[in-house]
């Protein structure tokens, strides 16, 4: 046994630690580890797995999978649909407000890059957002 004295936030404790002797193997890395687990995944688990999150995108939000043409405005940071003052085929100018986006308890504007018509609309309120998820796009 070893003793040491280690002080903490003003506080000094007395530490006593026990020395282990031996060879210890070292741990694998978080890479190879799930290397081996998809090695021992049966090739039908992972195809059945991969069409099922598929489906479950296409029933959450059916927009998100048919976009229209046009200027696509994606979703800045992760936060909330909280408001929606345009509709689909509303014409709009440059700068004006599209939706809102509750995020980190700020409501943020997100606003038209040009002036257009706003061909589709893929949130609806109250709909958590990602970064990078179609919010609306715009002709």
């Amino acid at each position: 046994m070893k003793r040491y004295y280690v002080t903490v936030n003003g506080s000094r404790y007395e530490v006593e630690v026990e020395e282990v002797q031996g060879n210890f193997p070292k741990a694998p890395k978080a890479e190879t580890v799930e290397q081996e687990l998809r090695a021992h995944e049966p090739a039908s688990e992972a195809v059945a797995s991969q069409e099922a999150s598929e489906k479950d995108v296409k029933k959450e939000n059916p927009d998100k999978v048919t976009e229209a043409e046009g200027e696509k405005i994606l979703c800045p940071m992760p936060g909330t649909i909280i408001k929606i003052p345009v509709s689909e085929g509303q014409k709009i100018k440059k700068g004006e407000v599209i939706l809102v986006l509750e995020a980190m308890k700020m409501e943020n504007e997100i606003m038209s890059p040009k002036d257009g018509t706003v061909v589709q609309i893929a949130v609806t309120k109250g709909q958590q957002a990602n970064t990078g998820d179609l919010l609306a796009v715009i002709q």
